[in-house]
């Protein structure tokens, strides 16, 4: 499993011209699955999101989680961070869950990481053509995998 997240001072996802979820302060969540997910790194990804401390505090040092600040999250469903561009010049996606396992691991991540953070999560809609708009603060953009946790 793998996401990008940035801090954000805003954040919205579109769907058909209309705007499905819209978020303040917080993390735009990109998140990407690959068949060898299972719900250990669901576990593993939602609790260091939660422990993360990347907003700054009164001397400019990022040392604030997302609780601190009361932020927001707004997940986004990814699966093209696990394309491959290896050979030729189009992306091959064959380390990608499939839609039906990925959109039962997705799910299952909102929910772990709402329980976690104690707040509603904000979310795209799976598998569909979304327009992402962001203010990324700072900036500030990590990538985390959870096959990568040493």
């Amino acid at each position: 499993m793998k996401v990008v997240l940035q801090r954000v001072s805003e954040a919205d996802v579109t769907i058909n011209g209309v705007v499905k979820a819209a978020i303040d302060r917080g993390y735009l969540i990109l998140l990407g699955i690959t068949h060898h997910d299972d719900a250990t790194d669901i576990e593993w990804l939602t609790s260091k999101i939660k422990g993360l401390r990347i907003f700054a505090d009164e001397k400019g040092a990022m040392n604030l989680s997302l609780a601190d600040v009361d932020g927001q999250v707004l997940v986004i469903s990814q699966f093209t961070l696990y394309a491959s561009t290896k050979k030729g010049n189009r992306p091959s996606f064959l380390e990608a869950a499939r839609p039906d396992e990925a959109n039962s691991l997705y799910e299952l991540f909102v929910d772990t990481l709402s329980r976690k953070l104690n707040k509603k999560i904000a979310t795209g809609s799976f598998g569909a053509d979304m327009k992402v708009h962001l203010v990324n603060d700072g900036p500030v953009t990590l990538i985390i995998d959870s096959k990568k946790r040493a």
